[in-house]
């Protein structure tokens, strides 16, 4: 039976992926429960300072959080796999990048569809809806 070999630097590359996992938009539950609420929060504290910047900093916000997850994965994988550093290339950034003007797309939707927006109008809605009932 072959002796498993973990070393720190394979520890530390996993948890970079795993973070990176779970931050990067590979699937839906990642987006709903981790990227979607961390840009919320960002937008609600930006635009509890200045509202009209609600969705400008929704979108940065949860730009940052899945370009930020895929670094992660990519930099996580290269530390498991290999035993030197592995730059990250400008072909997987712009991959990256793509990917999360996709799902920003989707972002933009539900802004302007009303089904997400700043921190006062969301209260407000669901004190309309609570007292509707």
């Amino acid at each position: 039976m072959a002796k498993l070999r973990i070393t720190k630097r394979k520890v530390s590359g996993g948890t970079l992926a795993f973070i990176g996992y779970m931050l990067s938009p590979l699937s839906w539950w990642n987006d709903l429960f981790v990227n979607w609420p961390l840009a919320l929060v960002c937008a609600w504290v930006v635009s509890w300072f200045y509202q009209p910047a609600f969705t400008a900093s929704l979108i940065i916000a949860y730009w940052l959080t899945n370009v930020l997850g895929f670094v992660l994965m990519q930099k996580g994988g290269a530390k498991i796999i290999s035993e030197v550093d592995v730059p990250y290339s400008r072909k997987a950034l712009y991959r990256d990048l793509a990917i999360s003007l996709l799902y920003t797309l989707l972002i933009v939707a539900l802004v302007k569809w009303g089904v997400i927006g700043p921190i006062q109008e969301t209260v407000q809605k669901i004190q309309h809806f609570i007292h509707r009932s």
